[in-house]
């Protein structure tokens, strides 16, 4: 019997180490959807590193969801971070999206071209990519790269010449709250759609779980539907332990 509790003590003591470095260090999330190609692809596998902006009850593991607090050791993270947070309308899933507005910014959009406190963010083209969806399909999507202030750069795609949500008036970011994209602009749900109908709103700095840092791992999904022998061939070895920019 004592060896029995003894064992049982032993993986308790595991477990809550496994989750407090889960906690308080980093924890790995999976890409399953396309909104923030060419960036981060659907299957891709991401640690996000949780000390970057401080611990919050958004902090602790999936499934785990309690009541809203404000952050310890809190930081703001800087325009063009890659992060994973909460996702306000069901705080039980994560969502990962690019930071562009900072609390105190004006944001706007004007003919898919941000606009970031009176000055527009550089665009310039770079080619065309292919961007993929849940069930594996590929479809050409116009490449362009984004400088946002600071000179920082990334690859955004754009599907079609001009959306809805192309054109938005100036807003002013509160000071607890960020504005969010994705990078594949013409297939993301974020702070350029209001909660209520199925976008991120702006996002309160509360629910932030991380930043991205790393890709750990990649796989093709769509390879899952394949017999189990072909899947080896999806895994995409050239993403493993690849920094996210």
């Amino acid at each position: 019997m004592r060896r029995l509790l003894k064992s049982v003590f032993e993986i308790f003591c595991i477990l809550l180490a496994v989750g407090a470095i889960k906690t308080a260090i980093a924890d790995p999330f999976y890409v399953p959807s396309g909104s923030m190609e060419p960036t981060l692809l659907i299957g891709d596998e991401l640690l996000a590193t949780k000390f970057a902006y401080g611990y919050s009850t958004a902090s602790f593991p999936a499934p785990i969801t309690l009541p809203q607090t404000e952050r310890l050791f809190g930081t703001t993270p800087t325009r063009g971070d890659v992060v994973v947070f909460r996702y306000p309308g069901d705080r039980s899933t994560t969502w990962v999206k690019r930071v562009i507005g900072l609390p105190g910014d004006r944001i706007a959009l004007k003919a898919g071209q941000v606009w970031i406190n009176g000055t527009p963010a550089a665009i310039r083209p770079d080619g065309t990519g292919f961007a993929q969806d849940e069930a594996g399909s590929q479809f050409p999507a116009a490449r362009f790269i984004e400088t946002l202030p600071d000179n920082r750069e990334h690859v955004i795609f754009k599907l079609r010449p001009h959306t809805e949500y192309d054109d938005m008036a100036e807003i002013v970011i509160p000071p607890d709250r960020l504005f969010v994209m994705g990078d594949n602009r013409d297939n993301s749900a974020d702070s350029r759609i209001p909660l209520k109908e199925g976008g991120v709103g702006l996002l309160p700095i509360e629910d932030l779980v991380g930043r991205v840092d790393v890709i750990v791992g990649s796989m093709d999904l769509s390879a899952t539907s394949q017999p189990i022998w072909t899947w080896p061939a999806a895994l995409r070895f050239s993403r493993f332990f690849s920094m996210v920019h």
